[in-house]
């Protein structure tokens, strides 16, 4: 008897799985509840795409970023190009949240990189790259800010509190975002050529003597530059 109480106590613990430690913000983990968090591929967080794309050298939660820049790094209020702009934790954001920002388009509106804001296509932890953030706080002071929110293709409605920008002295560039080429037109001779073949495949048949018999290799040309003009 306690063989087999032994043995069911062991199969139960078995079937019990194992908490999912919680992760900073500094870190790569799975989306979802903490059931799916082994199971769903990793999401790219916030800190370290801010620090990629800033080359800021901070490390932890985005909501420690403000206090630990200083001293080493300058801070201030008005936005410049490769700075941090700092999230304060607010409503379900408790973490923070750190964006570079990539371009400063007038006194009121930056662009930003940064990394799980939006979710997009059902999935966190989405990169998006020079997106709008607007100043909104009351004595235009860069205190609150409403930032573009991919589901709504548009700025989101609330307004976040930041602590302000982290400076970097380095100069840092961003890269304009690639832009498709149009299609440049085929070569004038290989247009000519073609033009050509499909002119004489449709031209009016010369009548030939009765004696005087179409030259078969003819056709054959003209059918295969035919046949090649329809497949570029």
């Amino acid at each position: 008897m306690i063989h087999q109480v032994t043995k069911i106590a062991a199969l139960l613990a078995l079937s019990v799985s194992a908490p999912v430690m919680a992760t900073s913000s500094d870190s790569f983990r799975a989306g979802g509840g903490a059931s799916q968090q082994r199971e769903l591929p990793p999401y790219l967080q916030c800190v370290p795409y801010a620090r990629q794309q800033s080359g800021i050298q901070i490390y932890g939660d985005a909501h420690t970023w403000w206090g630990k820049a200083k001293g080493v790094y300058k801070r201030g209020q008005k936005p410049r190009v490769g700075a941090v702009m700092a999230f304060r934790p607010h409503r379900n954001m408790r973490l923070g949240h750190v964006a570079a920002v990539s371009r400063v388009v007038d006194s009121r509106t930056v662009l930003l990189r940064h990394s799980n804001w939006s979710p997009i296509n059902g999935r966190r932890g989405q990169i998006e790259n020079d997106v709008k953030a607007i100043d909104v706080s009351p004595n235009n002071d860069w205190s609150q800010v409403r930032v573009w929110y991919h589901p709504l293709q548009g700025l989101g409605k609330t307004a976040w509190p930041i602590h302000g920008f982290i400076y970097t002295d380095k100069a840092t560039k961003f890269d304009a975002p690639l832009r498709v080429a149009a299609a440049k037109p085929s070569v004038p001779v290989a247009k000519a050529q073609s033009s050509k073949a499909f002119l004489s495949a449709f031209a009016p048949a010369k009548r030939a003597p009765a004696r005087q018999n179409v030259a078969a290799p003819k056709k054959t040309r003209v059918s295969v530059a035919f046949a090649d003009l329809l497949q570029k």
